[in-house]
């Protein structure tokens, strides 16, 4: 514990903000929750395990923040690619794709956790927002984006788990267009 200089007061979400990020390391280094105690967090954070009770009921509450933290994350991925995209609404709909995709690989260990039932998702919401405008712009025939949605996603999260689990198969350069244009209705 030498290394960490404590924080003044006042500045109790700083160490929250330290416990949140020990627990996130831990959790990307080891890809087992059951491997994030409140001991490992605290020998990581470099604090005491009763620092935490301060901020975190139990082990379950310091998990939900992470998998909440990590959500946020892949929203902010989203809206950097609704951002990059120019006015066409299929390279949208491709860019935010590719960036769930993409977040699903960088974190591997969070989006796992973040999918097994701790936390909400907004990702439907964004893919039906895309797709909405995929059909006000001719490029869709969907008739209900908001049920397309769920089924891209769960075409996307797929795609995610299997890139994850099946490291050496050569996937079509194409897929993610592939998955994302049929199961999305594009005409």
């Amino acid at each position: 514990m030498g290394g960490r200089r404590r924080n003044r007061r006042g500045e109790g979400g700083k160490l929250r903000a330290e416990i949140l990020s020990a627990a996130t390391e831990l959790l990307d280094a080891c890809g087992d929750p059951r491997a994030v105690t409140l001991r490992a967090v605290a020998r990581q954070a470099g604090i005491t395990a009763p620092s935490i009770y301060a901020h975190f009921r139990d082990q379950p509450a310091v998990l939900l923040d992470v998998v909440r933290e990590a959500f946020a994350e892949l929203s902010g991925w989203l809206r950097s690619a609704v951002d990059d995209a120019d006015d066409d609404p299929r390279r949208r709909l491709y860019l935010v794709c590719r960036a769930y995709l993409d977040f699903a690989h960088e974190h591997p260990e969070r989006y796992r956790a973040m999918f097994s039932g701790t936390g909400p998702s907004n990702v439907p919401a964004v893919l039906a927002d895309c797709l909405a405008r995929c059909v006000a712009a001719g490029h869709c025939a969907s008739t209900d984006p908001a049920a397309d949605a769920v089924a891209l996603w769960l075409g996307l999260h797929g795609l995610a788990h299997q890139r994850a689990v099946s490291g050496a198969f050569r996937w079509p350069d194409d897929i993610v267009q592939r998955i994302a244009f049929s199961l999305s209705r594009l005409v």
